[in-house]
């Protein structure tokens, strides 16, 4: 059979939606799809019900294991729209190349169906807090970049673990390191106490009203090394962001994907050390969003309440007890009780939260993914994992997605483990199979 690249009109494509054979594809770079307006469109976001496959991916040598997870396949209809006609034929090229036939095209996102508010579209409710490269690169660079208007009084936080040196291997200009264990007690793994984050947010020039952009850099960790986190920057940058939104932050930014979503966009790394400019104040008492963290009482509380879960994103190994995850945690089993959404390979992956270029999956899988596992999003939900950072992790997802009560229960299987009166559960429970990374 040969390729079709049909144009189809909004009417068509309003009628396409409905059919389970057909799936409309958006390649728009993924923040366009997540909410923000590129190219001053009457309204941000997507087609609802369509999957996000930027054109830039096409370049990705596992492009094609992408549409597999993503569940797009040969038989289907597939309708593709974006910004620019190239860009759709370039995804359309990779299709052709990979054994797809009914390949069509919708020129009307722009012209007809962003500014038709009879249309329906979908975005990410704070995607302003996920902030992409150009728009950091505008802040930096003395513009104003959209949804922003904090002037000068902003602080980039290149985040790590006891590795100092993942810093000065190159960061983006103008950002402070930010250790961590500046947050989190190094012994417990929960955040620290009120005082010791008031001093430790003003010693790097953080006050509630500052606006803190982080990220970090992926690295590949080890779990046989001493300290895997070191190379779990990224997703320890999202760990700060937590506790400082509970501190009291007011405006929390993280840059999706990291230092590899700038490193993508050839923009420049520094290697020179910027000082922090400490304040004398943060001004408002901590925490200011008692709400977002649960302690192990509340959390026992969520287990027997129907109106509340606690969500175990630990990885399976894990989850059976044949491992406990870390080099500083003894024993092995889960929280009876806690629903279960697997998060990726070990207590270091998020595989199934994140695209293969590090940047936060599609928010649309995410939530099937949790909705196939029992997770209802008008619960009152304490995301935990095995001491806060992978549950910091899926709890920022929730949050995104504005979903009204999220919490991370702070102390994690480490607290939970540490008392001989918790129960403990291990084995595979009879009502499930091993969950699927995708």
């Amino acid at each position: 059979m040969e390729s079709t690249m049909n144009e189809v009109s909004t009417a068509e494509l309003q009628d396409l939606l409905k059919n389970d054979l057909c799936e409309v594809v958006d390649v728009r770079p993924t923040e366009a799809y997540n909410g923000w307006q590129l190219r001053n469109e009457s309204r941000g976001g997507h087609i609802r019900g369509a999957r996000t496959l930027p054109a830039k991916w096409a370049d990705l040598i596992d492009w094609i294991e992408i549409v597999r997870y993503k569940e797009i396949l040969p038989y289907h209809k597939i309708v593709l729209y974006g910004y620019d006609e190239s860009e759709v034929e370039k995804v359309a090229e990779r299709f052709r190349g990979a054994g797809y036939t009914d390949i069509n095209i919708y020129k009307g996102f722009l012209s007809d169906w962003s500014p038709n508010e009879d249309l329906p579209m979908d975005r990410m409710a704070r995607y302003a807090h996920l902030v992409y490269p150009a728009w950091l690169s505008t802040l930096i660079a003395g513009g104003q970049p959209p949804h922003y208007d904090n002037g000068n009084n902003y602080v980039i936080c290149h985040s790590h673990y006891r590795n100092y040196d993942d810093y000065l291997q190159g960061h983006i200009p103008g950002a402070i390191a930010l250790d961590t264990r500046e947050l989190e007690d190094s012994e417990t793994w929960n955040r620290r106490s009120p005082l010791e984050l008031k001093q430790a947010l003003e010693k790097h020039g953080i006050t509630s009203e500052t606006t803190v952009i982080l990220y970090g850099r992926y690295s590949y960790p080890n779990t046989d090394d001493p300290y895997p986190g070191s190379a779990a920057g990224q997703l320890g940058a999202i760990r700060c962001a937590m506790i400082m939104m509970y501190a009291g932050v007011h405006d929390v930014r993280v840059l999706n994907g990291g230092v590899a979503s700038w490193e993508a966009e050839n923009l420049p790394l520094s290697t020179g050390e910027e000082m922090p400019v400490p304040v004398s104040d943060f001004g408002v008492d901590i925490p200011a969003r008692s709400d977002l963290i649960v302690d192990l009482e509340k959390a026992k509380q969520l287990i027997e309440d129907k109106d509340g879960d606690i969500v175990c994103t630990r990885s399976w190994p894990e989850y059976l007890g044949e491992e406990s995850g870390y080099n500083y945690i003894e024993k092995r089993g889960r929280i009876p009780g806690a629903v279960y959404v697997n998060n990726g390979s070990n207590a270091y992956q998020m595989e199934n939260y994140q695209n293969l270029d590090y940047t936060t999956r599609e928010f649309n899988e995410i939530v099937k993914m949790w909705k196939d596992a029992g997770v209802q999003p008008h619960k009152h939900l304490a995301f935990y994992c095995g001491t806060g950072w992978r549950g910091s992790e899926a709890w920022f997802n929730a949050w995104l997605l504005g979903w009204p009560k999220v919490s991370v229960f702070d102390g994690g299987w480490f607290q939970w483990s540490s008392d001989p009166e918790n129960p403990i559960e291990s084995g595979v429970p009879d009502d499930m199979s091993p969950p699927v990374i995708s």
